[in-house]
């Protein structure tokens, strides 16, 4: 079974990218711009109806570009369960909750067992 729950995040920004250590001992690296095209918030989702547990798989088929908008100025907890990303054009409306986060891991391990629905 994944582990949800992070133990350590890191933002880089040089790099464009944070890094998350799960509990399993698994690390995630999201460009940011991934983490923006996925904001989880009902504004950037197009409305409550169309929020999800899981992200859309299409997300992953885009090439993202550095912008303001894909720029994180801030990374702040969020209870015991996810954390909001504070973006360069002020944008902090979307929680990442760790369940959101794992699914949303970038690497092929993790874009597999996806598609077989472990």
């Amino acid at each position: 079974m994944l582990s949800e729950k992070a133990i350590g995040i890191k933002a880089n920004r040089p790099a464009l990218e944070m890094t998350i250590e799960w509990g399993d001992g698994h690390q995630s690296s999201y460009p940011f711009s991934l983490l923006r095209a996925a904001c989880p918030c009902a504004q950037c989702r197009g409305g409550h109806e169309n929020m999800k547990t899981e992200p859309d798989e299409d997300i992953f088929r885009f090439e993202y570009s550095d912008k303001p908008e894909t720029r994180v100025t801030t990374v702040q907890p969020t209870g015991a369960y996810g954390i909001t990303i504070v973006w360069e054009d002020g944008h902090d409306y979307g929680i990442f909750n760790w369940h959101y986060l794992r699914a949303l891991c970038p690497c092929m391990e993790c874009r597999q067992k996806a598609r077989i629905k472990i």
